[in-house]
């Protein structure tokens, strides 16, 4: 079991992208799940206190997951990931944006194309993420919301997720 595991955040303002790599001690296969299934992202998704709830998932290409970011008051904050590319176990793509809880979209807030590449060496899963951006300003408005921050909290819940499934 691998102890120091990869995590890398970057900023490419040319590109207008954010770079992510990050390592999990799991299969290939139990990783793809927790980042396909509604049982599994509801458990990891959110930095810790908040939570997801998912109101639908369809994981195919021009499929929808619409989910609810909860704070401990109870308060939602509405999300939804547009499914664009998937390779199973492979190639996970979607374009997110906030919305309502209908998954009508806020223009206002900025939107990121995600791209996530996943691969596996001696049990240890790689995921590779790319968020492309139409404007440096958006990436600056997520790193003011505390995006980094959170997305770390997240990939940690989820370590800890994949320990407890890795047991079963």
């Amino acid at each position: 079991m691998k102890n120091n595991l990869l995590f890398n955040f970057s900023v490419d303002k040319k590109n207008k992208t954010i770079h992510i790599q990050r390592e999990f001690n799991a299969n290939l296969e139990l990783v793809w799940k927790a980042w396909t299934e509604a049982e599994l992202l509801n458990q990891w998704w959110a930095p810790k206190p908040y939570h997801i709830e998912t109101k639908t998932l369809h994981l195919e290409v021009g499929g929808m997951w619409l989910y609810a970011m909860v704070s401990p008051e109870k308060e939602k904050t509405w999300c939804k990931a547009d499914y664009k590319a998937i390779e199973t176990n492979k190639l996970l793509s979607w374009l997110d944006a906030f919305c309502d809880e209908n998954g009508n979209e806020n223009t206002i807030k900025p939107r990121s194309l995600w791209t996530n590449l996943f691969t596996e060496k001696n049990e240890i899963t790689l995921v590779d993420s790319t968020l492309k951006h139409d404007k440096m300003e958006d990436i600056e408005t997520m790193i003011e919301m505390g995006f980094k921050e959170g997305f770390e909290m997240a990939l940690s819940n989820l370590d800890d997720l994949l320990v407890t499934k890795n047991k079963k």
